[in-house]
């Protein structure tokens, strides 16, 4: 995937009116220091474009980057005789979400929180996918396996990413997803990725996904725009 462009458009704090995007949105959850920052500019091609943290809690707004790209450069297209369509530039928005279960906050700071990350996912009209991140060392927490449950009920289809991928062994893998897709409750037909911020490993993965349901959700204007026409 080729990255076109970046820009963090929107900061939400508890009490912000949530923008109305005209693009699809990607939402990003888990708990904090977990990883999302470093998934997501592993995803956009960025060093420290999301910003990063030692220190669990840092992310207290939900975040709006418009990430522009294309499916393949100029170069991979006429290389692969690939129709031209794959050099279009196509928008999303990746929703950063402020993380959960970090204990140094007060429980009134972590209920509005809840709030705010639950007020979003029931009301964001361009939301296409959510992606729950879980630390691929551990266990998944209690509070883990709540999120994953309440997505599940609310209609949701998250996609599991396992992060931090590159501090276990290969041989580690096959039983630290196993872990993960038992203790959530995971069906087989639900997806988990896993992810290494310093090999990339899973980034081609996740974006395969996030531009499927792009094209979803292209297809379905195009669609309505004929329909309105005739």
């Amino acid at each position: 995937m080729i990255i076109k462009s970046v820009n963090l458009e929107t900061v939400c704090g508890i009490t912000s009116k949530l923008p109305e995007n005209e693009f699809s949105e990607f939402a990003f959850a888990g708990k904090s220091n977990v990883g999302k920052s470093s998934l997501i500019n592993g995803l956009i091609s960025r060093k420290a474009y999301a910003r990063t943290s030692a220190e669990p809690g840092k992310t207290q707004t939900i975040n709006y980057y418009k990430v522009e790209y294309r499916e393949k450069s100029q170069k991979e297209i006429e290389a692969q005789g690939l129709d031209a369509s794959y050099a279009q530039e196509k928008s999303v928005y990746f929703v950063d979400l402020p993380g959960y279960g970090f204990a140094k906050v007060s429980m009134e700071t972590k209920e509005k929180w809840g709030k705010m990350i639950e007020s979003y996912l029931h009301t964001s009209k361009p939301l296409k996918g959510v992606f729950l991140l879980v630390d691929i060392r551990h266990k998944p927490s209690a509070n883990d396996c709540q999120m994953f449950d309440w997505m599940v009920n609310s209609g949701f289809s998250p996609v599991v990413i396992a992060t931090k991928l590159d501090k276990i062994k290969r041989s580690q893998l096959s039983a630290r997803v196993k872990e993960i897709r038992s203790t959530l409750g995971m069906k087989s037909s639900e997806v988990l990725i896993p992810f290494s911020a310093e090999t990339k490993q899973g980034r081609e993965e996740i974006w395969a996904y996030i531009d499927s349901k792009n094209k979803e959700e292209e297809g379905k204007f195009y669609n309505e725009r004929e329909r309105t026409k005739s």
